[in-house]
């Protein structure tokens, strides 16, 4: 029966206690120790029943508590302190980006994401794409910056897991209570709610907008699901990356189309725009509609207009991981609104293929994205190559290493994942400025005056209380499942508290190669079974439902841990969430992360290991490529790569064997008089010396705002003055180079007798270049010079301007630079290379104009 008049029920809270409900509702808590602790001071077993959610926990708890607490004039005094905290925070006085920047009034970035992870109660994230954009928000809002975020509020999220009897994953998806969540709802002057429309498959959807704040941030999510839409428009807004691609492509064309007209529609209007990832590559476009609108600009000046103010961050090293889209299907949703645009249909779709001539190949978001914007990252340094590598085609003949997509290495918001222990720590012996200036390096150096014994002890207890949390939940799995009273007297023996502890918590995707360390059941046994040196392992993450591999993972890890040598030394967790993640990342004593290299992007929980103390265990890809060294984790193998996976399998899993029995084992129970393993102890400090100051999203966040949003700022407003003139003429111009540009030929190039020459001695080269009707301020000439490998290839080359110096008639000009060489002796090499220049350019290298010798 459904109702004729619906209402909200909210909770009646005594006028002493309305402080909590402000609290609830900015996210703030989620990385605030001290608001967590004042709502589980109210009742700390519903707040783990209600999901560490304090929206929930206010309507549920019992009015007599609330109150009991009104009357308790120590919960006040907590709460006022914890209040008058919160609002310092957010008058925002003396942040990191007023001091750079000054105070702005207006939001001038916005975030755009298919998942943010916040917090375990907002269930719209799946991984670690969407841990990264919450942390990203979190510490946006900590430095201060005026931004924005721009998601989807999905009914039902990413799914819930839970194996069957032989351990195969099954998936549940549980709808969320989105009145009971801390979200609000954004509305007119009149109550009702603001709404966006958007054409889907040739008609018109509506979407509503919600508000999550996150500390100084506002979050805005979309939501289909309302009367107004039929059935399968509501459900665009229903799974997390659920359903075929057809769904894909509409839940992308809301998130981009659509979360650029919500902020339209909220009369915000941001300058500069950050996918993260190409689920929101679409904004682009319409970014691009808009200013054809409003400044009555073709598509080409308005494309120049909006990709100055476009930012891409690409997370996806595997070539699957990225969304394509068929003609037919992009057809279906976008031919109408192409042709807005005033281009052939053609030419649209080439926007979104390597090849734009080949109408065979199918409509690429990454290509899209990386066409358009004028930045654009990876998110460690292997990655960077890895990405240059996959996407060179849509530059030909620019050399790999100059190809524009540059890297900015992730990483986490420390106070989101640390143990309140450590906090308390840091805070004692690195003083207050850690959470503030996390990305400080001499502030982590008084990591060293730690005493040994109490940095154990901290992490100890963390330990204690990871087994402990760990035997909570297979009692609740084995209770869900009717399990008898002996299976869950037996739960209670799983894990030894004092034993060295594995933690391998991640998606179950193939190339993570969950099950390595399981290669050889009996020398496994040999280790974890040791009586005077046992270990265990903890597993814990989900399988895509459509991914059968990954789920075949989980089932023999599930198989394994079965058998009664490993009953209580092997332990996979069931429905890997942020709550479990933390007590991980806080307990574990080695963080285990072994993808196939090159093919983890970055791999951000050993990030989260390392700063409370864990010490990382991985094969030389993602970040750990570039932080590793000796003293701080260990290594598996030496970053070879071999043509055989399978091979590359069983050398590694040798390493890895090798590394535990010669390296990990003994130096965790090597213990001093004192019963303190003084080694590993050096270890952990040292990890915390040298990692935390950088692999932190404070440090991550500055790096973005000043290589890329400040940098996209200036440039922006230049091209935008006298409406749009700069653009206009950059668009002009680019069709002038366009038409004009297989004209340059290189005609001769002069060094005089140049057959060796001694370092440091300079020497001069004459090119002269025919230009045809382009003009030498319209190019730029440039020598390419390295050391000549044994392929006869120029190798760690660099390129050096020469000067224009005049003309040999005939639209042929002279152009000359003195060079020496100042590197080491042996063979060099140069040649010629011409570009386009253009003072608007944020990147000399367009596709298709570049002339070498």
């Amino acid at each position: 029966m459904k109702p004729n008049h619906t209402f909200l029920s909210i909770p009646a809270l005594p006028a002493k206690l309305e402080k909590l409900r402000t609290l609830a509702y900015n996210l703030r808590w989620a990385w605030s120790q001290s608001t967590l602790s004042l709502f589980r001071r109210l009742d700390s077993d519903l707040w783990e029943t209600c999901g560490h959610n304090p929206v929930l926990l206010l309507g549920t708890i019992d009015q007599s508590r609330l109150e009991e607490a009104a009357n308790d004039e120590g919960f006040l005094s907590h709460l006022d302190g914890v209040y008058h905290q919160f609002e310092e925070y957010l008058r925002g006085e003396g942040t990191w980006f007023q001091k750079i920047k000054g105070k702005s009034e207006k939001p001038l970035f916005a975030y755009f994401s298919a998942e943010f992870g916040i917090t375990e109660s907002l269930s719209i994230f799946a991984g670690g794409l969407g841990m990264l954009a919450g942390d990203h928000l979190k510490s946006s809002s900590d430095l201060g910056l005026p931004l924005v975020g721009v998601g989807l509020l999905y009914q039902q999220g990413y799914f819930s897991q839970y194996l069957n009897d032989s351990g195969w994953q099954q998936e549940k998806y549980i709808d969320n209570d989105f009145h009971n969540l801390p979200i609000t709802l954004e509305c007119n002057a009149d109550g009702s709610p603001i709404t966006v429309n958007v054409t889907i498959a040739k008609h018109k959807i509506i979407a509503q907008i919600w508000r999550a704040q996150v500390g100084r941030i506002p979050l805005f999510l979309l939501d289909t699901n309302i009367p107004d839409n039929p059935p399968i428009d509501r459900d665009i807004t229903d799974q997390l990356y659920g359903g075929d691609t057809d769904m894909r492509i509409r839940q992308e064309i809301l998130l981009g189309i659509g979360g650029f007209r919500a902020l339209d529609a909220m009369g915000i209007h941001p300058e500069i725009f950050h996918m993260n990832e190409g689920h929101s590559a679409f904004l682009s476009l319409e970014r691009i509609r808009g200013l054809m609108i409003t400044h009555n600009l073709t598509f080409a000046e308005a494309r120049e207009a909006a990709s100055t103010g476009l930012i891409f961050t690409t997370h996806t090293p595997v070539a699957a991981g990225h969304d394509y889209f068929t003609s037919q299907l992009m057809e279906l949703h976008f031919l109408e609104y192409a042709s807005q645009f005033g281009i052939p249909w053609k030419e649209f779709l080439g926007l979104g293929r390597k090849n734009p001539d080949d109408e065979n190949e199918p409509f690429c978001m990454t290509v899209l994205a990386l066409r358009l914007a004028s930045f654009s990252n990876a998110v460690s340094q292997l990655h960077g190559v890895v990405s240059r590598q996959m996407w060179q085609s849509l530059w030909p003949n620019v050399p790999q290493n100059e190809i524009p997509i540059t890297h900015i290495t992730n990483g986490v918001h420390f106070t989101s994942w640390l143990s309140r222990e450590m906090e308390q720590l840091y805070e004692r012996y690195l003083g207050i400025r850690w959470q503030q200036e996390p990305a400080e390096p001499i502030i982590w150096q008084h990591a060293e005056q730690i005493p040994g014994e109490e940095l154990w002890r901290t992490h100890e207890r963390r330990r204690e209380r990871m087994v402990a949390f760990t035997r909570r939940r297979l009692k609740e799995v084995l209770k869900a499942r009717g399990a008898s009273q002996n299976d869950l007297d037996n739960a209670n023996e799983v894990l030894n508290p004092e034993a060295l502890t594995i933690g391998f918590a991640r998606r179950f995707a193939t190339y993570k190669r969950a099950t390595l360390i399981l290669s050889d059941p009996d020398r496994l046994d040999k280790i974890l079974n040791n009586p005077n040196r046992p270990v265990q392992i903890i597993f814990a993450g989900k399988a895509h439902p459509q991914d059968q591999p990954g789920k075949e993972l989980i089932q023999k890890i599930y198989e394994l841990s079965r058998q009664e040598r490993f009953r209580r030394k092997i332990v996979f967790l069931e429905n890997y969430d942020t709550t479990t993640a933390r007590y991980l990342v806080q307990g574990c004593d080695v963080w285990l992360n072994n993808p196939l290299r090159p093919l983890e992007a970055s791999g951000t929980s050993g990030m989260k290991a390392a700063a409370n103390g864990v010490l990382n265990l991985s094969t030389l890809d993602g970040w750990w490529d570039e932080a590793y060294q000796p003293d701080l984790g260990w290594a598996i193998g030496r970053g070879e790569t071999y043509d055989n996976p399978q091979y590359q399998w069983q050398v590694e899993a040798e390493a890895l064997y090798g590394l535990l029995e010669h390296e990990i084992v003994p130096d965790f129970y090597d213990r001093s008089v004192d019963g303190l393993p003084r080694r590993w102890i050096t270890r952990m400090k040292r990890s915390i010396q040298e990692l935390c100051h950088y692999f932190n999203t404070h440090r991550m966040v500055g790096e973005y705002t000043i290589k890329f949003y400040l940098q996209a700022l200036t440039h922006h407003h230049l091209i935008s003055l006298h409406n749009l003139a700069r653009a206009k003429a950059l668009a002009a111009w680019k069709q002038e180079l366009k038409l004009n540009w297989s004209q340059i030929k290189i005609v001769l190039i002069e060094t005089g007798d140049l057959d060796s020459v001694q370092i440091g001695k300079e020497f001069t080269i004459r090119a002269q270049i025919y230009l045809g009707s382009l003009k030498p301020a319209d190019v730029s000439v440039e020598i390419y010079m390295g050391q000549v490998d044994a392929n006869n290839e120029i190798i760690n080359a660099k390129s050096y301007p020469m000067l224009s110096i005049g003309t040999a008639g005939n639209n042929v000009y002279l152009f000359e630079d003195k060079r020496s060489v100042t590197s080491r002796s042996g063979l060099h090499g140069f040649t010629i290379r011409v570009l386009p220049r253009h003072p608007d350019l944020v990147s000399p290298f367009l596709p298709g104009m570049i002339t070498w010798a």
